[in-house]
């Protein structure tokens, strides 16, 4: 079984992200560490990919990085291994389908399988398409996780049915990055899923602030942050530690509150 439950279990989950590869592989691993340290109840794991379709300039800059630095799947993998030498919090992969099928679904669910990642996410993977790797997955303790966005409508009750691990509830349309408001009707969408799921939801894209995170907290199980995690590294590079420290303790408190 995935420890993706354990995440949710005290109070109010906070969720981050960050690009594998970028700026380092051991800088990867180093703030992996931190941000669990700081009040991170699951992280996701970006594996660098050329056309990261669902996100904004922040994320994009930060493939295009770790791609220079010639990040491959094999390298992510060999920073999960890394980490769980120190760490059974919960790890999620975030991927674009193209490189989990190039590395081959067998081999790779078998990885995450034996290296302990609980999750996999993949924004192009439509909800119909998604027996393709749901059965592989599963028989490597990997859940699926769903995305559920504000024009999904019809078909929420649908997907929110079928789904194991956690449900990402998209906050915002477009592509990923920091929002000044959330305009969506969060509430609505997150009731429409709860009247057929009991899986933790948590909700992404745009949320960068305390005072936001506050707002998600009161009304879902999580709150994701990835664009707002990237751009520290960015601007700090070898030397975010302790940035990465305060803003994901900050976040965390601003979840429960």
């Amino acid at each position: 079984m995935s420890k993706i439950a354990n995440a949710f279990k005290d109070g109010k989950a906070f969720i981050g992200f960050l690009t594998a590869g970028d700026p380092t592989i051991e800088k990867t691993v180093e703030y992996i560490l931190v941000m669990e340290e700081a009040g991170c109840d699951l992280i996701e794991i970006g594996i660098p990919f050329s056309d990261p379709m669902a996100e904004g300039v922040v994320i994009q800059d930060a493939n295009i990085r770790a791609l220079g630095h010639n990040t491959t799947t094999d390298d992510v993998f060999e920073i999960v291994r890394k980490v769980r030498q120190k760490t059974d919090v919960p790890l999620v992969f975030l991927t674009y389908i193209n490189p989990v099928f190039f590395y081959g679904y067998e081999k790779f669910f078998k990885k995450c399988g034996e290296l302990g990642i609980d999750g996999i996410i993949s924004p192009d993977l439509p909800y119909e398409e998604k027996g393709e790797i749901k059965d592989i997955a599963l028989s490597n303790d990997v859940d699926v996780i769903s995305l559920i966005a504000p024009t999904s409508k019809e078909r929420i009750q649908k997907i929110a049915s079928d789904a194991t691990g956690f449900i990402y509830v998209v906050s915002s349309l477009g592509v990923t990055g920091m929002r000044s408001e959330i305009k969506t009707d969060l509430k609505s969408i997150l009731d429409d899923i709860r009247a057929v799921s009991d899986l933790p939801l948590a909700v992404g894209f745009g949320i960068n602030t305390p005072e936001q995170a506050s707002n998600i907290g009161k009304i879902a199980d999580g709150v994701i942050v990835g664009s707002a995690i990237v751009k520290i590294i960015e601007e700090h590079g070898e030397n975010a530690a302790e940035p990465l420290k305060e803003y994901v303790s900050a976040m965390k408190t601003a979840c429960n509150e």
